[in-house]
């Protein structure tokens, strides 16, 4: 019978928790540029924020326990002689950061020590100045990314149709990616070896970047609007948002090794106007897509190379700008495995918590593999001279103690959890088929009515008829362990096989089982025991008799048998099941002559005028169906 089957994932029921108001950022006066940036970033300390400033150029700098509504003058970070339009945290030091603007500079900036946005009452704040100055663009630079793996390399993309990779430490352009059109989006792969760029003539760049030319140029989105990318972590894979000629919001999946065209081509979102602003995490192998001017974030789970839709946080308040803590800034302790800050009508920044539903009050580590630290693989140097290394990484579970990040290899795997192994029995033939059996699944956890004793009795003769005196194949004992390895199978239920009787001149033909002579020739007597359903007993003395028997072993391993009458296991339990068995027939047989004693004795009292109370009417209901379920 068909069926409706859900995808197993831990993430399928995350959620996104929005802030109440008194715990947003408030009182923040967003830029109103139309260049399209996220306007805000973020990282374990501060978030960053494009400021609507005149006199030129200015963002702030907010910390993060920095709550509720800001003063009406706040510390800037000022320098640049026209407007920001994007800012970067670098992910080795969470007080370092980039700034691109409209003058056609980078300036690098250090938050002070101890930087707070309120000041004492009367003072005046007192605004930052930048570092370090990058000059060489002859236009606008639009983005501003570090490198994920090296220390103290940015790249910057500009209106002069350019991506320069820059020394930070010693203030000079060492690489030019040129490019046909404006650059739109830009990431960075795991390693920093190589970078994916889009830009408006619709073409999908992958770089070599230290040998300056694209590895890769292939279509991309073919609508008119901006497209994103970003490089999925450790994958050899990239996500891209784009629109169609039609408009309509698409979603891309594209293998570097050959991205001649979208894997299982473009899948489409919706029809909204604004850009989808995509977002990876590498720990949970899961993308979230932001849209801007609506409220709406959408996350999939990369599975199978292919993007799984999980759920949507859906909001009436929608953002322009939104970005996402790295994973080592998460609260663990709430199971939390992202956080958004989007902007809501360029007035405040809202905290979006993406929880993952558990009840349990421990370090969840299925949910928090190993992540990325804050020591870099190399320096600049080093990657300028061509090396390649992953950073190394910090395990979750010592922050969650409140301990020192404890460092983990770069290429370390945190090992899947097994599934249980099925329980030991102690019939011998288990332990002959052992090395040669393959492992049974553990039993659903479906759960189903309690089966009537009819049922049982039903079942059990069902079992018992596996032992009688047939005809035999060489088919009959693959067909019997296949049936049951299906134990773990709750709706199916297989029709019993026969196997042959222990002593028969058969079974000493064949040879499957060692012959004793003094094997009991008689058949016990036998009752029903459910062995396809794991549901509970509607006793407890019924309950250890819901136990699948172990499976027959094959031909093979049981031949390999060291000794003994393997079906002299096989009847020793049978005749223990019958026992537990009988014990609660023989139970339930007395509760019903206690329960019948009692109609009666209630019967006598009211005399004979034929009342009944409710009292006696449930009596009679219960032994009704006590009798209807011994049947």
């Amino acid at each position: 019978m068909a069926g409706r089957f859900v995808r197993s994932s831990k993430y399928r029921h995350v959620f996104g928790r929005p802030t109440r108001k008194e715990q947003c950022y408030d009182n923040i006066r967003i830029s109103k540029n139309a260049w399209d940036t996220n306007l805000v970033k973020a990282n374990p300390k501060y978030i960053s924020v494009n400021w609507e400033a005149g006199g030129g150029g200015a963002f702030a700098v907010i910390p993060l326990n920095e709550t509720g509504r800001l003063p009406e003058h706040v510390p800037l970070f000022r320098g640049h002689t026209a407007v920001v339009l994007d800012t970067d945290w670098s992910p080795f030091n969470d007080s370092l950061l980039a700034s691109g603007s409209e003058d056609g500079k980078a300036f690098i900036w250090k938050v002070p020590e101890g930087f707070s946005t309120r000041t004492e009452e009367g003072e005046e704040p007192k605004d930052v100045a930048s570092v370090r100055k990058l000059s060489g663009h002859s236009r606008k630079v639009g983005h501003v990314l570090f490198n994920p793996a090296a220390e103290n390399v940015l790249a910057t993309s500009s209106g002069d149709y350019s991506v320069r990779v820059w020394d930070v430490e010693a203030g000079s352009s060492r690489l030019t990616l040129k490019h046909a059109e404006v650059i739109q989006s830009l990431s960075w792969s795991a390693n920093g070896s190589l970078l994916v760029t889009t830009s408006r003539d619709k073409k999908l760049r992958i770089w070599d970047v230290r040998q300056e030319k694209p590895a890769h140029v292939v279509p991309g989105h073919a609508g008119a609007k901006n497209s994103r990318v970003t490089w999925m972590g450790e994958h050899d894979r990239i996500a891209t948002t784009g629109f169609s000629k039609m408009s309509d919001r698409q979603l891309g999946l594209w293998d570097i090794r050959n991205p001649s065209e979208p894997s299982g081509g473009f899948q489409m979102l919706d029809s909204i106007s604004g850009v989808c602003m995509p977002f990876w995490d590498d720990g949970t192998q899961c993308l979230y897509l932001a849209g801007k001017g609506d409220g709406n974030i959408r996350y999939f789970e990369y599975e199978h190379d292919k993007f799984e839709y999980l759920s949507e946080y859906k909001s009436a308040d929608p953002q322009r700008g939104i970005a996402f803590l790295p994973k080592r800034g998460v609260n663990t302790h709430e199971n939390e495995v992202m956080r958004a800050f989007k902007t809501v009508n360029d007035s405040y920044v809202e905290p979006i918590a993406f929880i993952v539903p558990r009840r349990a009050e421990v370090f969840q580590e299925d949910i928090y593999p190993p992540t990325f630290g804050i020591k870099p693989a190399m320096t600049a140097g080093e990657w300028f001279e061509g090396e390649e290394r992953l950073p190394p990484k910090i395990d979750l579970a010592s922050l969650y103690a409140g301990e020192e990040p404890a460092e983990v290899p770069a290429h370390y795997k945190p090992t899947v959890a097994a599934d249980p192994p099925p329980p030991k029995a102690s019939s011998p033939i288990k332990q002959a088929a052992q090395p040669v059996s393959e492992a049974v699944p553990p039993p659903s956890a479906l759960k189903g009515p309690p089966p009537s004793m009819k049922e049982q009795t039903s079942s059990i003769k069902d079992l018992a008829s596996k032992y009688d005196d047939q005809d035999d194949d060489e088919e009959d004992a693959e067909d019997d362990t296949s049936s049951f390895e299906e134990v773990s199978k709750p709706i199916e239920r297989h029709a019993p096989r026969s196997i042959e009787k222990p002593g028969g001149p058969t079974a000493s033909s064949k040879g499957p089982f060692p012959t004793q002579p003094s094997a009991p020739q008689a058949q016990p007597q036998v009752t029903h025991l459910p062995v396809t359903e794991p549901t509970r007993s509607p006793t407890a003395g019924i309950t250890s008799t819901l136990k699948s028997p172990p499976p027959p072993p094959t031909s093979t391993s049981s031949s390999s048998a060291p000794g003994g009458d393997p079906m002299q296991g096989y009847l020793k339990d049978i005749k223990s099941l019958l026992e537990q068995q009988n014990a609660s027939m023989v139970a339930q047989s007395e509760k019903i002559a206690a329960l019948t004693r009692e109609v009666d004795t209630l019967k006598v009292a009211l005399g004979e005028k034929g009342e009944k109370d409710e009292r006696i009417k449930a009596l009679e209901r219960e032994v009704q169906g006590l009798k209807a379920g011994g049947l």
